[in-house]
């Protein structure tokens, strides 16, 4: 448990850390635009060098969109920090999910260790469903890899509550009833199979 205590927090301090650099290269990308330096001076050809395998993907996200591409730097920023978190809220819960089943292991109880391992799943499934809604606001289309696993691993529950829930306008509240579907599952188990709550979190 201690090591996967210590896992957790050194992918935590990775993924700032990660988080920290992309923000720092995007800075300078931006003072660098901005200052108009010369594009064939060792400073801006370093720059540029680091910076456009991101850059260059979110400029034509906006260009799609009619948006102006100089924003492209802070796009890259807001969806490093998106992503990041949304890993660490993964690998938070997959932790969680590890402590409690290695506490139920130690404790030679069966029972709740299929409790934990049954709501880590679903708290996962929360995250991934989470990622969905927000990749589609995004308008990330299908050949995107992790969209598309995204919609894999949703639309078996998303799918038929869709055709059972009609739209509210344009807008699909497939999800909302998918959450509270997964919600009342988690405190059914918590009344069951965890009879005494879940081990402490990481």
């Amino acid at each position: 448990m201690l090591i996967i205590s210590r896992s957790f927090l050194f992918l935590t301090w990775a993924v700032i850390a990660i988080i920290i650099v992309i923000i720092t290269l995007m800075v300078f990308r931006l003072i660098a635009d901005v200052a108009d330096l010369n594009p064939f001076g060792w400073a801006s050809r370093t720059i540029r060098r680091l910076t456009d395998p991101f850059v260059f993907p979110a400029r034509r996200f906006l260009m799609g969109f009619g948006v102006e591409p100089k924003f492209s730097p802070l796009l890259v920023v807001l969806i490093t920090i998106l992503m990041g978190w949304f890993f660490l809220w993964v690998t938070e819960e997959v932790a969680s999910t590890l402590i409690g089943l290695l506490l139920s292991i130690k404790a030679a109880n069966p029972i709740s260790a299929l409790g934990c391992i049954i709501y880590g799943a679903l708290s996962v499934y929360v995250v991934l469903l989470f990622m969905r809604i927000v990749f589609s606001w995004g308008m990330i289309g299908h050949s995107n890899r992790l969209n598309r696993f995204l919609v894999n691993v949703t639309e078996p529950l998303l799918g038929p509550l869709r055709r059972i829930i009609p739209p509210f306008g344009m807008m699909d509240i497939s999800p909302l009833f998918a959450f509270l579907i997964i919600w009342l599952f988690q405190a059914a188990i918590r009344g069951t199979l965890l009879r005494g709550g879940l081990p402490p979190v990481v």
